[in-house]
């Protein structure tokens, strides 16, 4: 920083030559060398400069009650701030949490009412898929979806929490329009093949059926290939949107995956509003998420370079346990009599 004019983007420069990182590889954000500059400068060490003492790490009633009441007061705040506020370590304060109150970390979700029929269609769906997956231990399934992600201005509802010891079920209001990126990603037990983004003239659009199709023919079939996947032996799964399940859309998608499409009108009838049966709903965008507005990218630019950058650091380890957490979601509801899993927690 000081051997460059104290600009920081050619230090960032600087440190991908050094360092031999990628384009897209994960370097130091503004905010972070503007820190470690800032810390040096007074404390003459770049480290960051412990505050109020060491994190207290012991589960005793005192830090308990502690816990409880600092929950009870501000559910909203995350478990890390509470955790920081108290000087305990993130691990106690979940274990009291979890263990001494049994709260869980419920996240805000977006569903539609289910009628009968929607909860009958949706056991349909899961006892024809856990009967695939009992059938072929080896099925593999792409699902698909696309999201958007906000510039700014926007709850990320994916990762939103309230702790709580039952479901609070609260809304919440964000602005009509916003800048964002439209992203579609597909995942399966093999990895992550994506982002692609939805644009025009540098510009975000939304997905269209002939900008959907343009997306399957030009990213995902050539990935598949250069992955040397078997497109024909791939379950593929989408939602019910429009551009997915028009006339044109359906038969390419039929062409490329015959028999073998899970999808409104497809082989295997996907349930309308089942966010909880979705694992790009109940992993992918909360994850993504989560990462990708940690260095607070400051234009469209950079919030795409941090999902590109994002979506390649997911592992196949990752994607193993995403395809479990589904498997234990499609138990779920069956026995939940087809109603929205709303106290399953997942693990990754």
């Amino acid at each position: 920083m000081f051997k460059n004019g104290e600009s920081v983007t050619a230090t960032q420069r600087k440190f991908r030559l050094h360092f031999n990182v990628a384009r897209h590889g994960r370097i130091p954000s503004r905010n972070t060398i503007l820190l470690w500059v800032h810390n040096f400068r007074t404390t003459a060490s770049a480290m960051k400069k412990k505050q109020g003492g060491s994190a207290r790490t012991v589960r005793t009633p005192e830090n308990a009650e502690a816990v409880r009441n600092a929950v009870e007061q501000s559910p909203r705040r995350s478990a890390a701030r509470h955790a920081q506020a108290l000087r305990l370590s993130d691990n106690t304060l979940r274990r009291i949490l979890h263990q001494d109150f049994n709260f869980h970390p419920y996240k805000l979700m977006l569903v539609q009412e289910l009628n009968q029929q929607d909860s009958g269609r949706r056991i349909t769906f899961a006892e024809t898929m856990l009967q695939m997956f009992e059938e072929d231990p080896e099925l593999v399934i792409l699902t698909s979806d696309e999201a958007h992600f906000h510039f700014k201005g926007s709850v990320n509802k994916q990762n939103f929490h309230y702790w709580s010891t039952i479901n609070p079920r609260q809304v919440h209001e964000h602005p009509l329009h916003c800048d964002r990126v439209t992203v579609w990603i597909a995942v399966a037990k093999f990895g992550v093949i994506g982002p692609y983004f939805f644009e025009e003239n540098g510009r975000s659009v939304t997905a269209n059926s002939a900008r959907y199709i343009v997306m399957i023919r030009n990213s995902l079939i050539t990935e598949l290939r250069r992955r040397r996947l078997n497109q024909f032996r791939i379950w593929f799964q989408q939602d019910g949107a429009t551009a997915h399940t028009s006339r044109e859309t359906m038969a390419e998608l039929r062409r490329l995956f015959p028999g073998k499409l899970i999808s409104h009108r497809g082989d295997v009838l996907r349930p309308p509003c089942s966010p909880d049966l979705s694992p790009c709903d109940f992993f992918l965008w909360g994850y993504l998420k989560e990462k990708v507005y940690v260095d607070k990218p400051r234009d469209i630019p950079q919030l795409q370079n941090a999902i590109e950058r994002e979506s390649r650091a997911i592992t196949r380890q990752m994607c193993e346990q995403m395809m479990a957490n589904f498997s234990r979601s499609l138990n779920e509801c069956v026995k939940n009599k087809g109603r929205h899993l709303n106290d399953v927690i997942f693990h990754v």
